[in-house]
């Protein structure tokens, strides 16, 4: 297993360990060591799987109530996923962390509390997996604007389908500082 850290140290990139031979492939996707190993104290107490097809974008969101870090992964298909610092104080507030990860490559993407979370879809369909360290709390959910200027995300994808109400999240400047970290 590797960890890397993206241009965010607290974001990190997981490469497990495969093992294939020719009836397929075995590994493990979650060991909370390789966290502990780098001082990362954390337990998931809820995972979470979505369906999307091709040019779906989800986010940016994250939960000011009962903040959630997150363990992402995709079993099948390809997304861009894409964590922000909304830590008030951070030497990376605003900054972008993103990997691509899919079921080929097999990456994951820890991304801790502090950070609003978004992907988009870039093969046919994905499915993703994601763990989080606290419960869904739909009053405490915010997010943020998934083509703020400011953030100068390169989404890849052409088109994007976007829910209803993610066209309506505000821009990082228009954030209230009561709904950062």
């Amino acid at each position: 297993m590797n960890i890397v850290p993206t241009n965010i140290d607290e974001v990190l990139v997981i490469e497990p360990d495969v093992f294939e031979d020719e009836r397929g492939f075995f590994m493990e996707t979650f060991r909370e060591q390789w966290l502990r190993e780098r001082d990362i104290e954390i337990r998931f107490v809820q995972d979470n799987l979505s369906y999307s097809q091709k040019n779906t974008l989800r986010g940016l969101h994250y939960q000011i109530e009962q903040p959630q870090a997150k363990l992402v992964r995709v079993p099948r298909g390809k997304i861009l996923d894409v964590a922000v610092d909304l830590r008030q104080g951070s030497s990376t507030f605003g900054e972008v962390a993103s990997a691509m990860i899919s079921g080929e490559n097999k990456k994951q993407m820890y991304i801790p509390v502090g950070f609003a979370h978004g992907f988009a879809v870039l093969s046919d369909n994905a499915y993703v997996e994601y763990k989080c360290s606290d419960y869904y709390h739909p009053e405490g959910e915010r997010g943020v604007y998934w083509d703020d200027p400011e953030l100068d995300i390169t989404w890849d994808v052409e088109d994007p389908i976007i829910s209803e109400k993610d066209q309506h999240l505000p821009y990082l400047k228009d954030v209230q500082e009561k709904d950062l970290f």
